[in-house]
């Protein structure tokens, strides 16, 4: 993904948000590092460049970038939300012991069921959960 964006404010602007400070770096956070962070995990890291940056702050520019449709939220758990700037199809395992979440390929418009021929999908998702092979 980094490598198709070569100007964060450009990318940003692009896709009608405003490039303050803080948004570019969080972005840049998140499409350097391919960890599918929490907002706590996004805060850490982020504040240690910008130290008066609040959590309500990444939390609204998380969800300004979810709507710009330039980020995912992935809810694997119930009570936490992951996020993930590959945008292209793809699925995900969660490890249950270490609690890192992989990325595979998968062809998700393959998957056909004649039982959703008549609703009007709206956004497609695979996630498994396991124990990965270094836990294992």
């Amino acid at each position: 993904m980094t490598d198709r964006i070569e100007n964060l404010a450009e990318y940003l602007v692009e896709n009608n948000i405003k490039p303050s400070f803080q948004r570019m770096k969080i972005f840049e956070y998140l499409i350097k590092n391919n960890n599918h962070p929490t907002v706590d995990e996004i805060h850490k890291e982020v504040v240690s460049e910008i130290p008066t940056l609040s959590k309500t702050t990444v939390y609204n520019t998380l969800n300004l970038f979810i709507e710009a449709n330039i980020l995912k939220g992935l809810y694997i758990e119930e009570n936490e939300v992951r996020y993930d700037a590959i945008l292209f199809d793809h699925g995900h395992f969660k490890c249950t012991k270490c609690e890192k979440i992989y990325d595979f390929e998968i062809n998700i418009d393959e998957f056909h069921t004649d039982a959703l021929s008549k609703f009007q999908i709206k956004e497609k998702g695979v996630y498994f959960k396991g124990i990965c092979p270094d836990c294992i």
